[in-house]
């Protein structure tokens, strides 16, 4: 699998002669002008990076929060069924949410 920029680790943190600053030429007036709106420009963009990340990490917290919970209810239930010995699906029925037992339907398969 071809790999790209943003898959190789550290790369996005080097950065390039207009970052650092450096010139072969000494500043002329103009270019102030021009180094201001590129600098507001990346500025914004690195803010709306930072806010797209603060997004995808609370996403990210969310979910592990509802994993964590799933997990505690199917290690009660996991627990329950060891003490009362009671599988549910063994007999041809099942529990649902609310307690009630049903029987499965069934349906013949001709091959």
């Amino acid at each position: 699998m071809a790999r790209g920029v943003s898959d190789i680790s550290g790369l996005r943190n080097i950065r390039s002669m207009r970052s650092i600053g450096k010139r072969s030429l000494p500043k002329n007036q103009s270019s102030t002008y021009l180094d201001l709106y590129m600098l507001n420009k990346e500025k914004k963009r690195l803010l709306k990076e930072d806010e797209g990340l603060s997004m995808r990490k609370d996403t990210i917290k969310k979910r592990l929060e509802e994993m964590e919970l799933e997990m505690n209810r199917l290690k009660e239930a996991k627990a329950i069924i060891e003490v009362t010995g009671n599988v549910g699906s063994s007999g041809g029925t099942f529990t649902q949410k609310d307690g009630i037992k049903k029987d499965w339907k069934k349906m013949p398969l001709k091959y």
